[in-house]
């Protein structure tokens, strides 16, 4: 019963904020020194994301701001998915929580009739590199972006046959 509560990821609330914002926050914080730069979703406007329905969790617990592990920024636009950021707690890693939660990317990109998700990483973060190939991901360009170098990837989603 608690790995079903724990699996589900649902849109987040505004109760959510602190968690959020801590959960990036830790993520994102061993590459601070690595890229020379804080990574743009340390910054984000949280509220306004959440606000905006792009925001979705997952943790033990689904009650608000309580237990979570995992974040989503997502952005719909007419012909994809942006994951915008991915964030899992570093003591959260090695539970599954990544792998969910680009799950998660996969499911609503169909329910959203979107047969292509996209994001990008920053070419430092050779982590995520050997990572999202392994979920269908292909390097699609590499570009410098004011002080980012990124490498963006996309996934083309086989769409469901009715």
């Amino acid at each position: 019963m608690a790995q079903e509560r724990e699996e589900r990821v649902r849109q987040a609330v505004t109760a959510d904020l602190p968690a959020v914002a801590a959960v990036t926050t830790a993520a994102y914080r061993p590459y601070i020194e690595r890229i020379g730069v804080v990574p743009r979703p340390v910054e984000a406007d949280h509220a306004a994301n959440v606000a905006a329905g792009k925001v979705f969790v997952t943790g033990a617990s689904q009650q608000p701001g309580a237990g979570i592990v995992g974040v989503l920024v997502l952005e719909a636009f007419a012909d994809h998915l942006f994951l915008d950021s991915i964030a899992v707690h570093p003591e959260a890693h090695g539970r599954g929580v990544g792998r969910r939660l680009l799950r998660f990317v996969d499911a609503r990109a169909r329910a959203l009739d979107l047969s292509e998700v996209r994001l990008y990483t920053n070419a430092l973060m050779w982590e995520n590199q050997e990572i999202y190939p392994k979920y269908g991901y292909e390097v699609v360009e590499r570009r410098v972006d004011g002080p980012y170098d990124r490498v963006h990837y996309r996934k083309r989603l086989l769409r469901r046959v009715s």
